[in-house]
């Protein structure tokens, strides 16, 4: 009988359990405070939020407008050759990514942690007039139709969409987190003309697109189209959970599931690494074949009876700007869309992106099984879409990735002619060239347009017109023809590059204000840069870690050519009798690790998603099984300064660079990014209360019933804690920065022992419907559940759809003293399920809200303004920001002797003070909102910013 009809016994499983987070927290900070005592908060915080259109110009061409993003402003300067003189120095909301100007004297800024949008006029003292409240995380805006209205991204979710003052709205509601099949790409749009008198703005419709969170948006040349793009739309690939392969390692010999139904064969393999240490059963992936029309696996056996839905992989969409209709879409575009723009003569859309190879198997430069996903991530492209034909161009068609540095015959001058992530875009207006930000290679490509409808594109020839930039981390590119000019807004410096294209040089750099510290400044690059170290020039850690953050794909990354190493990390129920015990209870049929023992790593890990490299603090080791514990640096199961040192492997064996980084290099990474934070909850109440699901839900997760385990009296007696609550393993104590992991490990009767993860960021996962039988879920299959937005979900590996799904694992069985209830056990999961999508975090969910008082909204905005202050003085435990602290620092921003003045609200006596003392009421601030040319606008920033953003935030 194969595992996968082993009796459905009640088992324990928490490793896979646990692993129902996005991704294990790969931590350790060189922060703040640390688990002693407390400290005083940071007065920064690192969001690492991508830039989209972070330049823009007036149209009279005279003022080049970009967002400052770590320093909150919007800058302008007045345009000349080979010169910007800044004119304007404007406070907006935190993390703005995308400007457009509306007219001559109006810009509109995306501000992407505040959920908003500050409507800027230039009129009198440069100022915030309007602030539109929006859904979570807006990234770009465009305006367009007769109209001329305003089209803004966001994500499908948001404490907006659901405001009671929108509720009249089309579109707005409930975003149905745990509905299958529900479009998760939102467009608001607005009319500048008719915004209403609603708190923050009236929108005229929500639109949303079967695809993932959205990122970039563009417009046809006549004005009458706007097309939307998602951001990380995946490649049709998806996982096979290992209950749906056979026990073993013959790829050819089937054997019956649970369901009935024939699997393809066992692991793929190799058995064992080049050792001799027999491998674990592990999960796979699969990608589907358009042309066969089958889920195949890199042996092309085909896995159609254990995928549940199918993949459109739709990723561009197009809009009747006037009718508000969606009028076309187009698949297969790109793994992540960048950017995107319209040719002004011939109408089409250029599409920035990555093709991530994910369905290719190992990190391994010797490539000891034939083969290996070293040097060859993701693909740089720019996709040319017309009508319904979408033609992907490979911007580094010149790399030979079947040669590695140290193989004979690789050449290393490659490189040059690179382009990685690629990112913003122009066109001449004569349609002929396109420029293209290469965020990872500091340079701008300058393309034919021609050569990239035609598919014929030689880097090695159009390099030569590639422009070198300085600073690093080009995000955004704006042409000034009339000029010569090209204008780049590089990141990494914060600065802005003006480009003289006769000479395709740089001529001048414009520094902007930044308060980052050195030491994020300094590691940044570290993620995104493809250059150092001796590579083909395009893969870097942010192939992956977009952002910072996640790719929503998995990888397997084992290494058959390497070790077997030690687990240093303490493993729940780890004893010999608590394992042998599990086994016979679980009936576990395959080695532990795949060699049997305990306390180790096997190189051969399997399938794993792609982990956040945020909000990395205080919860121990890294990588799912927290392998990272044990490396180069040497060993230590709760030192995260350590843990992610110990990344410096990946380089060599992951990137394929020819040098690893130096110790020093390491430890500038390191600094940068575990000082990098998640964003608050968007799905909590900005109150911070919760709703009467999700607090019967936290009131099961930290009751005194074991939610998994065995609570059998006396039993605890021999093997120690053999039952847990579910807080009793994912730990929620912000004092000690654990949000729902823990430094320990667990044995859960599954083939291989994980580290306990975090539970800050699940909601972001949301967008995988349809589960085959799997014996550890009760047999429980979902039935096809048609198109789906993404094909990776929960758990380690991605196999499982919901966490009302993983709910149903045997671990949780309703018994008389464990599990869910007895009673309507169902009713339990989807409590614990909503409670755990609105999870704590480091971050209150009211910071980075906003709300701008004018004579307009004077009154529906009134109780806004009351909530932040309340917030403002409400007490919040985060180690993060140093311990005790309120929830966030409100500033309110209000024009007074011909420039912005910030005032920091102080809850005790109700005022707001400016940085020389000089202070106003509440009601004083209020009243003045009254007046046109002296709106109001009130910004909760991180506890910590407050007195900053008062004293640095000097407007011009």
């Amino acid at each position: 009988m194969t595992q996968s009809l082993r009796p459905l016994i009640g088992a324990t499983r928490r490793a896979l359990a646990l692993a129902i987070a996005t991704s294990s927290v790969l931590l350790g900070a060189p922060l703040l405070v640390s688990s002693a005592g407390a400290a005083s908060p940071p007065n920064f915080i690192t969001f690492e939020s991508g830039q989209v259109r972070p330049l823009a110009t007036s149209p009279d061409g005279s003022t080049l407008f970009a967002v400052n993003t770590p320093n909150g402003t919007l800058e302008a300067y007045q345009i000349g050759v080979g010169a910007l003189t800044q004119t304007a120095h404007v406070p907006v909301g935190l993390e703005p990514v995308a400007v457009a100007a509306r007219s001559d004297t109006e810009v509109w800024v995306v501000n992407h942690l505040s959920d908003s949008i500050s409507i800027v006029s230039l009129q009198g003292t440069p100022h915030v007039v309007r602030t539109l409240l929006v859904g979570d995380e807006p990234r770009d805006i465009v305006f367009a139709g007769r109209k001329g209205l305003a089209f803004i991204t966001t994500a499908h979710r948001g404490q907006q969409r659901t405001d009671p003052s929108i509720a009249s709205v089309p579109g707005a509601g409930d975003p149905q987190l745990t509905t299958p099949g529900v479009p998760r790409a939102d467009v608001w749009v607005f009319d500048p003309n008719n915004l209403g008198a609603t708190m923050g703005g009236t929108p005229v419709r929500i639109m949303s697109f079967f695809t993932d969170t959205p990122r970039a948006l563009a417009v046809s040349p006549d004005g009458n189209t706007v097309y939307v793009a998602g951001f990380e739309t995946g490649n049709q690939t998806t996982a096979i959970n290992e209950g749906r392969i056979c026990d073993g390692f013959n790829p050819r010999q089937g054997c019956l599931l649970i369901d009935l139904s024939i699997s393809p064969g066992g692991n793929l393999g190799p058995a064992a690494d080049t050792s001799g240490e027999p491998a674990p059963k592990v999960s796979e992936i699969v990608k589907f074949n358009n042309t066969t029309g089958h889920w195949q696996d890199e042996l092309n056996r085909v896995w159609d009876n254990s995928v549940r839905f199918s993949l459109p992989d739709t990723d561009v969409f197009a809009i009747d700007a006037n009718a508000l209709t969606q009028t076309g879409a187009v698949a297969h575009v790109g793994t992540t869309l960048f950017n995107m723009v319209a040719n002004p003569v011939s109408g089409h859309l250029y599409v920035s992106n990555t093709e991530s190879e994910n369905q290719v198997r190992f990190e391994d430069p010797t490539r000891s099984a034939g083969h290996a996903v070293t040097g060859h991530l993701a693909e740089s492209r720019i996709t040319v879409v017309s009508g319904q034909s979408v033609t992907p161009v490979h911007l580094n068609s010149h790399i030979n990735y079947g040669l590695l540095p140290g193989d004979s015959g690789f050449d290393p001058s490659q490189a040059q002619h690179s382009l990685a992530t690629p990112t913003g875009m122009t066109v001449s207006a004569d349609g002929r060239t396109l420029y293209v930000a290469a965020f990872g290679s500091s340079k701008i490509g300058v393309l034919d347009t021609a050569a990239l409808e035609s598919n014929s594109l030689d880097p090695t020839i159009a390099s030569a017109s590639y422009i070198s930039l300085s600073g690093g981390g080009p995000s955004g590119v704006v042409l000034d023809q009339s000029r010569n000019q090209l204008y780049a807004l590089t990141r990494f410096d914060n600065a802005v590059k003006i480009v003289n294209l006769g000479s395709r040089g740089e001529v001048a750099s414009v520094a902007m204000t930044n308060p980052e510290p050195a030491s994020v400044v300094q590691g940044r690059p570290m993620l995104y840069d493809a250059r150092p170290f001796g590579s083909n020039g395009e893969a870097s850690c942010s192939s992956c870690h977009t952002f910072g953050d996640k790719d929503e794909l998995a990888w397997d990354l084992g290494n058959p050519s390497g070790k077997v190493t030690s687990n240093p990390i303490p493993v729940n129920l780890g004893d010999q009798l608590s394992i042998d015990l599990g086994k016979l209870l679980f009936g576990v049929t395959t080695p532990l690790n795949g060699t049997n023992a305990v306390n180790v790593f096997h190189p051969m890990k399997g399938p794993m998603t792609t982990q956040t490299l945020r909000g990395l603090a205080h919860a121990g080791a890294m990588h799912w099984r927290g392998d990272r514990a044990n490396g180069v640096f040497g060993v230590n199961a709760t030192d995260e300064n350590l843990s992610f040192n110990n990344f410096q492997v990946a380089f060599q064996g992951l990137l394929g660079t020819a040098n690893a980084p130096t110790a020093a290099q390491m430890q500038a990474f390191t600094n940068f990014a575990l000082q990098v934070q998640l964003p608050p909850n968007p799905v909590r109440n900005l109150d911070n209360s919760l709703t009467a699901a999700q607090s019967r839900g936290a009131a099961f997760y930290s009751g005194q019933r074991p939610a998994d385990g065995l609570d059998v009296p006396g039993l605890g007696k021999v093997l120690g804690l053999s039952a847990f609550t579910c807080n009793g393993c994912h730990a929620l104590d912000p004092s000690k920065g654990q949000f729902g992991t823990s430094t320990n490990a667990s044995f859960e009767g599954i083939d291989q022992i994980f580290k306990i993860p975090h539970l800050r960021n699940m909601y972001t996962k949301v967008g995988m419907f349809g589960m085959p039988a799997v014996y550890f879920f009760n047999g429980r299959d979902t039935g096809n559940m048609g198109p789906q937005i993404r094909g990776f979900g929960f758990t380690n590996e991605g196999s499982v759809d919901t966490i009302f799904s993983f709910f149903n694992a045997l671990v949780f069985n309703p018994t008389l003293n464990s599990g869910f209830p007895l009673v309507n056990p169902d009713a339990t999961r989807r409590d614990v399920e909503q409670y755990v999508l609105a999870f704590d975090s480091d971050l209150a969910p009211i910071v980075g809200q906003q709300v701008t008082l004018n004579n307009v909204n004077l009154a529906t905005a009134a109780a806004r303004v009351t909530l932040l202050e309340q917030r403002a003085g409400a007490q919040f435990t985060s180690l993060a920001l140093g311990g005790q602290v309120t929830e966030c620092d409100l500033v309110a921003s209000v024009v007074a002797n011909g420039a912005v003045v910030n005032y920091l609200y102080a809850p005790a006596s109700q005022t707001f003070t400016t940085a020389s003392g000089s202070s106003l009421t509440d009601a004083a601030l209020r009243a003045a909102a009254a007046t046109p040319g002296r709106e109001v606008t009130f910004t909760c920033l991180p506890p910590g910013s407050g007195p900053r953003v008062v004293a640095t935030q000097v407007t011009q």
